[in-house]
């Protein structure tokens, strides 16, 4: 077992790696607790945090530890957690292989202990649907449209692309997004599957974890309640830019959009929100709208966690609430269970009528 299946668990030499040692799953999850602890480790990191957690020095804890983490996200059984799981390995990867193309000038590799592009390429069957540019890459337009289905944004929208003869340009940047979304489509392919009851017996005390960890954080279907007063500073501040017609970057309006839908605001009342800005299309924003809430895509978008908001400098403003909250949700929640009965009304139903905005002042 080498350190670079361990750093890229989902290649398929390192599929290939563990199958050559002859690993017994089951024997596995049974006595070595070390790699059940790391398995799990990546699980309730990736909820909470958004991330796959600290590596471990030993190869094969970190390495066995992949498919054994697939195993608890498939006992859960939980959608919402199978994709967490996979964007946030994909996630990981991504800022591990950005950093072996940049051990040199070009995005071509050296020999290294980590990955090229070209080995990237040739993983996920792209060398001849990719092709090289003076001014980056050009792109299949049939692989193109399967690799962007899920990248949020107008600029990743076809009809804003520059396609001529059947090939859609794209910069090294985006090209890099679209093989961290080709690794994020390979790790949740297959989840969940059915786990054998005697793997699953020896891990239910593991996945009972994540199970309750996963309680406290997916609330999309338990709150229905639309109190800006409460809000985490990081939503009241883009609430409050959205409500004085600021422009906001997309991950910004990803964020503030995922996470009203998130508390029961409906697509019409998020786009009302919007018309104040003197940019506003509603076609456009309708459109972005439904395609957070899950309507008109495949994904039904959770908000960010505190780590993303923090990664794109929309984390502001922190109280003392915030040093201990993983997720702007798990803040919200705490804050309604905190509130006395007359601090939690909908603004919705006290200001809707008579057009007055949601504030978090």
């Amino acid at each position: 077992m080498q350190r670079l299946h361990a750093r890229y668990p989902f290649l398929e030499a390192a599929r290939d790696a563990v199958a050559t040692e002859a690993v017994d799953l089951a024997t596995i999850v049974e006595q070595d607790r070390a790699v059940v602890d790391r398995a799990r480790e990546r699980v309730v990191a990736a909820l909470e945090a958004g991330e796959t957690g600290e590596p471990r020095r030993e190869t094969r804890t970190e390495l066995l530890s992949y498919p054994v983490a697939r195993v608890l996200v498939s006992m859960v059984e939980e959608r919402v957690l199978v994709r967490k799981y996979a964007r946030t390995e994909a996630e990981s990867a991504y800022e591990r292989f950005t950093d072996d193309f940049e051990e040199t000038t070009e995005l071509k590799s050296v020999e290294s202990a980590g990955l090229d592009l070209e080995t990237v390429l040739a993983e996920f069957d792209l060398q001849e649907p990719i092709r090289e540019t003076p001014d980056g890459y050009r792109i299949d337009v049939g692989t193109y449209l399967l690799l962007a289905e899920d990248c949020w944004g107008d600029e990743w929208r076809l009809v804003n692309r520059a396609l001529a003869d059947g090939e859609v340009p794209v910069t090294d940047g985006e090209l890099l997004t679209l093989l961290q979304e080709a690794v994020r489509s390979r790790i949740e392919d297959g989840l969940p599957f059915d786990v054998p009851t005697e793997i699953a017996s020896a891990l239910e005390d593991d996945a009972d974890e994540i199970r309750e960890v996963l309680s406290e954080l997916d609330l999309t279907r338990e709150i229905d309640t639309v109190v800006p007063d409460l809000f985490p500073p990081c939503m009241k501040a883009l609430l409050d830019q959205v409500q004085k017609g600021e422009h906001l970057p997309h991950h910004s309006r990803f964020a503030i959009t995922a996470f009203l839908a998130s508390i029961g605001m409906s697509t019409d009342e998020i786009v009302d929100l919007y018309r104040v800005n003197s940019s506003f299309g509603e076609e456009m924003t309708r459109y972005q709208t439904d395609h957070i809430r899950g309507d008109t895509s495949p994904t039904e978008y959770s908000p960010p966690s505190c780590a993303t908001m923090k990664s794109y400098g929309d984390c502001v403003n922190k109280d003392d609430l915030c040093e201990r909250i993983p997720h702007p949700m798990a803040y919200y929640e705490e804050r309604i269970d905190e509130a006395d009965d007359d601090e939690v009304e909908d603004w919705r139903e006290t200001n809707g009528d008579d057009g007055q905005e949601a504030s978090g002042d």
